[in-house]
C-alpha cells in the first residue's frame, strides 16, 4: 500500500464499499454526535467523510486534533445510510470507518477559518495566503485560472501560433508606466528593467521571420493599484506578420469567445465574428468611455443644439462658451420621487463634478427647473428626437467636453445600476477602433501622441504629410468586455520613414528616435514585414469568469494595494554589502515626497 494514499478524497464511491483504503489530507471539519465522531477530510480534489466510534482506535486522537492538521487515515469504505447520503459531494454515498490515524503535521490556532465563507480583512488573508488558498472559493479561482491558461494556450497553437519566451531583464521601455529597475553588478551605474510588456521583442520576432508568436507573458508596471490592476500580471501576448486589422480580429475572436463559452457556465457570450466595432469618438459620445459596458442599454446623446438659445440660461451660457450638453435617459422613472433625481445630483457633486441636471416626466408632464425654463414645447422636441416616452426621466451633463464625457459616462453607469438595467448572465465583447493618432497637449502647448506612438497611422505617409494631425486615426484597437479593457493592440508602424515622420509631428527629431528606439528602428531598416497583434490580460479574463470584483482574488500570491507582499515581507531592506555589490546607495525620501 502507498505510504500516504490509495485514493484521493474525491474518488471513493459505492463501488469501493468493503475495501481497505488509505487517505491523506487536512482535517476540514469535525462533528461530535455523542460517541460518534465525523471528520471531513479534505485534499486538493475533494472531501471524504471519516467516521470513528468507540470501537475505533483512532477516535481519541482524531477528537484531539485541531482543524487543518494533516493526517493519514487507514480504514474501511462503508455505504452511508440512505438518509445520510450527501448528494452534493462526489463521495457523498460512502464514508470511511477509521481503523488508524497517523498525524503528519499538527496545526496551531488558525488565523482564519478555512471551512467558513466568513470574510476576513485583506491584510490577514494576504499575510496568511497559503491558508487562504485552502478555502473553497479561492482554491477554485486558482484552478479556474489554470484551466483558462491551458485552454488559451491550446487555442493559440491550434491557430498556428508558436510559443516563445522573451527576456525578463531588458532595457527601460517607453511604454508609459514606471519601470521596475534592477541594478547591474557587472556594469556599475546601469540598470535592467523588468518588462512592462514584451513589445519590442515580439515585433523583432516578426522581423526575424517567425510569423505567428504568442506567450503567456509576465509583465511588470510600477503604477498605482486599483481593483482591476496589479503591479505584476500576465497577458496572452501575440503578434502576427502580413496581417490587416481585420485579420487580427478574425484570429483572436474565436480564441476569446471560445474560452469564455468554455468557462462561463450558463452565461451567454458574444459569438466570434460578431464583436461590434465601435469607433473611439463614437464610444466617448454614446457611452462616455472607451471601455463601454454593452450590458447597459442606455445611450448618451449630444443635445447641445437644443440649448443654443434657451430659457435655461446656465446651459445657454455653457454652449455659447464652447461647451457641450449631453443627455442620459432614465427610462420608466414614473414611480421615482424627486428624491431619486436629487440624490443623483448629490452623487455627481461628491464625485467632483459641478452637478447633474435633470428633467422628470410623468404622464407627459415635465418637471424640474430645466424643463420649466426651457419650456414644455422645446422639451417635447428634445424627447421626440431621443425617442423617449411620457414616463421617462432625463439627466444632463454640461460643460467642457472632456469633463462632460467623464460625467456622462459615470452617470450612465450609475443610472443603469440604480434602475437595475444592467443585463445579467452575459459577456458582451466589442472592439474600440479608430483611435486618434495625435492629440493636443494643453500643458505642453504642442501636438503629441494620443496613445501608442508605434501604431501605423491610417493613410500612412500620405496622411502624415497632407492631413491635420488631429484628424489622423491610427490602426489601433482595444478589446473590451463588460466594461473592462482586456487589451490594447495595433497594426504596427514597420516603416522607418513613416516612424520618423510621425515622431517629427510630435516634436521629436530623427536623432531622438535613433537614440531612444535604436534597436527597433535599426531592425526595421533591414527588412520588416507588416505586422500587428494584441495582448489580452489573463488576470482580467479570469476575474470576469470567476465573477470576482478584485483581481487579487484570482492571483495565487498577489501584492496588496501598496505593492507589498505581506507574506514574504517584500519589498525588504537588504544589507549594506548587497547594496555595495550592485553599486547602489539609498536616499531617504524628503518629507514632501513621503
Amino acid at each position: 500500500m502507498h505510504a500516504y494514499r490509495t485514493h484521493n478524497c474525491a474518488q471513493l464511491s459505492q463501488g469501493n464499499v468493503g475495501e481497505a483504503v488509505r487517505l491523506s489530507g487536512w482535517v476540514h471539519r469535525k462533528r461530535d454526535h455523542g460517541g460518534v465522531l465525523f471528520v471531513d477530510l479534505r485534499d486538493h480534489y475533494g472531501i471524504t467523510q471519516i467516521v470513528a466510534d468507540e470501537d475505533s482506535p483512532a477516535l481519541q486522537l482524531l477528537d484531539s486534533l485541531r482543524l487543518e492538521s494533516v493526517i493519514t487515515i487507514d480504514g474501511e469504505v462503508k455505504a452511508r445510510d440512505a438518509e445520510a447520503v450527501n448528494a452534493n459531494l462526489p463521495t457523498g454515498s460512502i464514508e470511511v470507518f477509521a481503523r488508524s490515524v497517523n498525524v503528519q503535521s499538527h496545526a496551531d490556532e488558525l488565523p482564519l477559518i478555512v471551512n467558513s465563507a466568513e470574510d476576513y480583512p485583506e491584510e490577514t488573508r494576504l499575510k496568511y495566503r497559503f491558508v487562504d488558498l485552502r478555502r473553497e472559493r479561492v482554491h477554485a479561482n486558482i484552478m479556474l485560472r489554470n484551466r483558462v491558461i491551458t485552454s488559451l494556450r491550446g487555442r493559440m497553437i491550434d491557430q498556428g501560433f508558436s510559443e516563445f519566451q522573451t527576456p525578463i531583464l531588458g532595457a527601460s521601455s517607453p511604454e508609459g508606466a514606471r519601470d521596475y529597475l534592477v541594478p547591474s553588478r557587472l556594469h556599475p551605474g546601469r540598470f535592467y528593467a523588468l518588462p512592462q510588456a514584451p513589445q519590442m521583442f515580439k515585433q523583432l520576432l516578426m522581423v526575424a521571420g517567425f510569423d505567428r508568436y504568442f506567450q503567456i507573458a509576465p509583465c511588470f508596471r510600477d503604477e498605482d493599484l486599483r481593483a482591476d490592476r496589479s503591479p505584476e500580471f500576465y497577458q496572452l501576448d501575440f503578434e502576427m506578420s502580413f496581417v490587416t486589422q481585420e485579420d487580427v480580429f478574425q484570429t483572436i475572436e474565436p480564441v476569446l469567445a471560445g474560452v469564455f463559452e468554455e468557462f462561463s457556465g450558463d452565461k451567454t457570450v458574444t459569438p466570434a465574428g460578431e464583436f461590434p466595432r465601435i469607433p473611439y469618438a463614437e464610444s466617448l459620445l454614446k457611452y462616455g468611455t472607451d471601455k463601454p459596458d454593452l450590458r447597459n442599454p442606455l445611450i448618451i446623446s449630444d443635445v447641445t443644439h437644443h440649448f443654443e438659445t434657451s430659457g435655461f440660461g446656465i446651459f445657454e451660457k455653457i454652449v455659447g462658451g464652447g461647451g457641450v450638453v449631453r443627455a442620459i435617459p432614465a427610462p420608466n422613472t414614473v414611480e421615482k420621487s424627486r428624491k431619486f433625481f436629487d440624490q443623483m445630483n448629490d452623487w455627481a457633486r461628491r464625485e467632483g463634478f459641478s452637478g447633474l441636471g435633470y428633467v422628470t416626466r410623468k404622464g407627459g408632464e415635465f418637471g424640474g427647473p430645466i424643463a420649466k425654463n426651457h419650456g414644455p414645447e422645446e422639451m417635447a422636441k428634445l424627447y421626440d428626437e431621443l425617442g423617449l416616452g411620457e414616463n421617462d426621466g432625463l439627466f444632463f451633463a454640461a460643460g467642457k467636453e472632456k469633463d462632460v464625457i467623464k460625467l456622462a459616462g459615470a452617470a450612465r453607469t450609475r443610472v443603469g445600476e440604480e434602475l437595475e438595467l444592467i443585463e445579467q448572465g452575459c459577456f458582451k465583447f466589442c472592439w474600440i477602433v479608430d483611435f486618434p493618432m495625435f492629440e493636443y497637449d494643453e500643458e505642453q502647448k504642442k501636438v503629441d501622441f494620443s496613445h501608442n506612438p508605434f501604431s501605423m497611422p491610417q493613410g500612412e505617409m500620405e496622411a502624415l504629410e497632407n492631413t491635420d494631425p488631429l484628424e489622423i486615426k491610427a490602426w489601433q484597437y482595444d478589446i473590451v468586455c463588460n466594461g473592462y479593457e482586456l487589451s490594447s493592440g495595433a497594426i504596427r508602424n514597420h516603416r522607418p520613414d513613416i516612424m520618423y515622420k510621425a515622431f517629427e509631428i510630435a516634436g521629436y527629431s530623427k536623432a531622438d528616435v535613433d537614440e531612444n528606439f535604436s534597436g527597433m528602428i535599426e531592425a526595421f531598416k533591414l527588412g520588416a514585414p507588416p505586422h500587428g497583434g494584441s495582448a489580452p490580460g489573463i488576470d482580467r479574463i479570469v476575474m470576469l469568469l470567476a465573477d470576482e470584483p478584485n483581481i487579487r482574488e484570482v492571483i495565487a500570491f498577489p501584492l496588496n494595494q501598496k505593492a507589498q507582499d505581506l507574506m514574504m515581507g517584500a519589498p525588504s531592506e537588504v544589507s549594506a554589502k548587497a547594496l555595495r555589490d550592485v553599486h547602489i546607495r539609498t536616499i531617504e525620501p524628503s518629507k514632501e515626497q513621503s
